[in-house]
């Protein structure tokens, strides 16, 4: 059984940086691509960023670039997003999915791809 779960969510300050880690189980890890998402409230689920391990390469939404990177640890089974300068638009559910980064001319679609998901873990940001 596939079991994603995240954790680190809390309250920070604009400006400040946090970092969250997704923990996924029950599969062979390098097999799968994973991937972070958020939902604000009253908006649509976006994709935040994206990581192949196998390879090497990962996706970022246009509005986290240069401020969020996605690294992962094979051996210990998680993914990490390291979050920077954070905005106060930057607060969200976040949520971890695992299954793959659906590329299509260099872009990720990220509403495809994905297969299992995590409850999620808040992300407040404070002005």
């Amino acid at each position: 059984e596939v079991d994603v779960v995240e954790s680190g969510g809390g309250t920070v300050q604009a400006g400040g940086s946090l970092r969250v880690s997704c923990r996924a189980s029950g599969f062979t890890f390098d097999d799968y691509d994973i991937g972070w998402y958020r939902e604000a409230p009253g908006k649509a689920r976006e994709g935040v960023s994206c990581i192949s391990s196998t390879k090497g390469t990962s996706y970022y939404a246009d509005s986290v670039t240069g401020r969020f990177i996605i690294s992962s640890d094979s051996a210990k089974r998680t993914v990490y997003l390291q979050m920077n300068k954070l905005k106060t638009e930057d607060t969200a559910v976040y949520y971890c999915a695992v299954g793959a980064c659906s590329v299509e001319d260099g872009t990720w679609k990220y509403y495809y791809g994905m297969r299992y998901w995590g409850i999620g873990t808040l992300v407040t940001v404070s002005s």
